[in-house]
């Protein structure tokens, strides 16, 4: 027995000797044809590995890993290995999740997936799919170059469906990725302060004073536009307006006052700390469309009337008022009021431009296609160089009227049915109070991408698309909610029992 085992053990040991110097050899010969990254991509082959197999055994490690990834895997700060693409990492642990929910069968939740918003992204997924085969510019067909295009555009939108979809399945899961999303907006704005109070680190100064130069430090010098743990200003501004909508309409909306205090705090410092120094015009919109949408999905007057006289003297102040222009955040928000801005009329010409063009071509230049991709001979040039300035544009140029046109459509049954849910659906007012904040972060989302080439970036689209999502969860959820929020409230009142008690005692 004794040499059997002796046997068996060291034909073993020399297995995994013989594949360590397997990988090491497909390394080597990647490192000579393909460089550095193929060949760092081989030796990270065993710790991916034992990631996966760690990540299958812990039930949601990966779901919030994934969540930490989507927020910073554009941190300028981070210095991720070249050649691989970034929106990789995220799309990796999304199809690991995927993948673990099917072979996970006990608790699958995909029947809770069938609803109007899967129909309408499987709609524009198949529009986008379509688009493969699109060769406006007569260049021939590029797969590669559309694949690309396409897993920005569309397939993120369903994997963040998905992924929410089944992991968000409890009530304590929910309020966990509520946190766990106002945990990172609350380090964004934390490190926005500090850009703004102490100045950017080495390699955020790198982007300031590189390619972020023209839009990032702007009024000849005197006036920097900070970015935090984002790509830009822009996408950081649109994602903290648009947080801080669904964390006030939650604070508001919630009876658990130490969920109340968290959630107002939350947004308070979203907006100040972080919305504000981004110097995102954008932002300010975002701000007031998530707002006055609640107003509407609030199907109340006593919230109606205050939200409505605050949006409209917040107007008023910044429209007509030059109170506050000594502070340059705020200067730079009221300019978003003028009638007269150069930066619009310049993107009014440009749409101009685009429009002309598209005019030859009704399914646009096709996904992925770029001015890396089109010759200067080209007759599709000029609409590959121009810069789209918003996410609507960018689909309007690469899809062109049909895309956009279906890409509004799909939108807007999205929107419509989560709003329905949150009015006519949802018995529990904290439960809706969830519902409608969600709704209206989509549309100040949704806004911002009208504003900004800012929606299918990230931490963005996960957050708009993953987020309207939990809308459609919620009917299934909201009798283990009741529970859950019962539970709560009998906690907080014993609490305060005993503090009544005690202050009753000290008058004694």
């Amino acid at each position: 027995m004794k040499i059997a085992y002796q046997s068996t053990s060291s034909g073993f040991t020399g297995g995994r000797v013989l594949l360590l110097f397997l990988l090491f050899g497909i390394g080597i010969y990647e490192f000579i044809h393909a460089g550095l990254p193929a060949y760092a991509a081989i030796c990270m082959l065993p710790i991916v590995v034992l990631a996966v197999i760690g990540s299958f055994a812990k039930h949601m490690s990966l779901f919030w890993l994934l969540m930490v990834v989507n927020y910073f895997v554009m941190w300028h700060n981070l210095s991720l290995p070249g050649g691989i693409p970034v929106s990789l990492y995220v799309e990796a642990i999304e199809i690991l999740l995927l993948t673990k929910a099917i072979i996970d069968v006990k608790e699958p939740n995909f029947d809770r997936c069938f609803n109007p918003m899967l129909f309408a992204l499987v709609v524009w997924i198949m529009m986008v799919t379509l688009e493969a085969l699109n060769d406006t510019a007569d260049l021939g067909y590029n797969f590669g170059a559309w694949y690309t295009g396409a897993r920005l555009m569309g397939f993120q939108l369903l994997y963040a469906f998905l992924v929410y979809s089944i992991y968000i399945n409890s009530p304590k899961v929910l309020m966990r990725y509520l946190f766990v999303w106002g945990g990172l907006t609350l380090f964004a704005s934390i490190w926005m302060w500090k850009q703004s109070k102490f100045g950017p680190t080495v390699m955020e100064n790198a982007f300031l004073h590189g390619r972020g130069s023209n839009t990032h430090i702007i009024n000849g010098g005197t006036t920097i536009r900070y970015f935090s743990v984002y790509n830009d200003a822009a996408t950081g501004g649109i994602c903290l307006a648009s947080s801080a909508v669904a964390f006030l309409i939650i604070g508001i909306t919630t009876k658990i006052k130490k969920y109340r205090y968290i959630f107002l705090a939350m947004a308070a410092v979203a907006v100040k700390w972080g919305m504000m120094p981004t110097g995102t015009r954008t932002a300010t919109f975002c701000l007031i469309a998530g707002l006055a949408t609640y107003v509407i999905l609030s199907k109340s007057f006593k919230i109606a009337i205050p939200v409505a006289i605050l949006l409209g003297l917040g107007y008023f102040f910044m429209a007509f008022t030059n109170i506050g222009n000594g502070n340059a955040e705020i200067r730079r928000m009221r300019s978003g009021f003028s009638k007269n801005d150069a930066s619009a009329n310049q993107r009014t010409i440009n749409q101009e431009i685009m429009a002309k063009y598209l005019r030859d071509a009704p399914f646009g230049l096709g996904v992925g296609m770029g001015y890396e991709n089109v010759p200067p001979n080209n007759k599709f040039r000029k609409l590959a160089t121009i810069a789209p300035d918003s996410e609507y544009v960018f689909i309007w140029i690469h899809t062109g009227y049909v895309g956009i046109t279906i890409f509004l459509i799909t939108t807007a049954i999205m929107f419509f049915f989560a709003c329905w849910i949150v009015m006519f659906r949802l018995r529990s007012p904290s439960l809706r109070g969830i519902g409608a904040a969600m709704c209206c972060a989509f549309d100040s989302f949704q806004l911002g991408g009208y504003g900004n080439h800012v929606l299918m970036q990230f931490p963005n689209c996960m957050l708009c698309y993953g987020g309207l999502s939990i809308v459609y969860l919620l009917p299934h959820l909201e009798p283990e909610w009741e529970k859950f929020e019962a539970e709560k409230l009998a906690i907080q009142t014993e609490k305060q029992r005993l503090k009544d008690e005690e202050r009753a005692a000290r008058r004694v």
